[in-house]
């Protein structure tokens, strides 16, 4: 006996405009040709990365990219440093880039500010690719935290500019520079929060409170998925995260549930349908 579950994908989940760009660029060229280059994992989503390293994509990274010459290399939407270009153009390498135009406008704020001698800060996970190529507008002058507590340890001058990478949290933000500003700082906030993403929070709000329950699917790297996996959380406990259709677990269902499917911006449609398909099939 089925557990005639009913089963619906939230629309404004999966891919972002920035990912969408990134993976046709991607399977475009990899139609014509062999085998493609990709300066790290195109999307934070293993799976997705397996079904395209399949049609020929290569996963590189900055080491191997130095071993490189006369070769097509990706820059996906996270972006690259200045000094990435340089490396390319000694070595010959023709890069595709497929960085994100939300990320690109970001960069060129931060160089501008760079360039006009301010103080940089970057609220942003560090280590984070696109941040990496943020720091790199800034010859790696620009402080990065993650958290203010990581301030405390550091001089500011009195006077900054703040910058946040593009899928941070709008409140956490606004959070960050008010309490700045409490401590004295004269500070010049830049919202460059890609508002695609920050959207997701009140869709998603709005979507899992219809459901008994709810499967969040998204990669383990994606730093978006453990945000939005909390969202959904928050809003109905009874959310549970999966990276693939074999995480799937019999025991978190009861017959007859509504279940609502979601993820995050770099979770693949194809990925969702699958699970869907599966849980149909209980």
């Amino acid at each position: 006996m089925g557990y005639n579950l009913n089963v619906t994908i939230d629309k404004s989940s999966g891919f972002c405009f920035g990912v969408v760009y990134a993976i046709d660029m991607a399977e475009d060229i990899l139609d014509k040709e062999d085998y493609l280059y990709c300066l790290g994992d195109i999307v934070h989503n293993d799976e997705e990365v397996e079904r395209l390293k399949l049609k020929g994509l290569r996963i590189i990274d900055h080491e191997q990219l130095y071993q490189l010459k006369n070769e097509k290399i990706l820059i996906r939407a996270h972006g690259e440093a200045p000094s990435t270009y340089e490396l390319a153009l000694n070595n010959n390498l023709t890069l595709i880039d497929a960085s994100c135009p939300v990320v690109l406008k970001l960069q060129n704020r931060v160089k501008n500010s760079y360039d006009d001698d301010k103080q940089i800060l970057i609220f942003g996970k560090h280590g984070h690719a696109e941040v990496i190529g943020l720091q790199g507008q800034t010859d790696g002058n620009a402080i990065v935290f993650q958290d203010l507590a990581e301030l405390d340890e550091v001089t500011l001058p009195n006077k900054f500019t703040l910058y946040s990478q593009t899928t941070k949290s709008v409140d956490r933000f606004y959070q960050i520079k008010e309490e700045l500003l409490n401590r004295g700082y004269e500070v010049e906030a830049n919202d460059t929060i890609c508002r695609q993403v920050s959207n997701r929070y009140s869709e998603l709000e709005n979507f899992v409170i219809n459901y008994d329950k709810i499967i969040f699917v998204s990669g383990k790297k994606s730093s978006n998925g453990k945000v939005l996996y909390e969202v959904c959380k928050k809003y109905n406990p009874n959310s549970y995260f999966v990276s693939s259709v074999g995480e799937l677990n019999e025991s978190w269902l009861s017959p007859n549930d509504k279940v609502g499917i979601c993820g995050a911006t770099s979770t693949p449609m194809w990925l969702m349908e699958d699970v869907k398909t599966k849980l149909e099939s209980i």
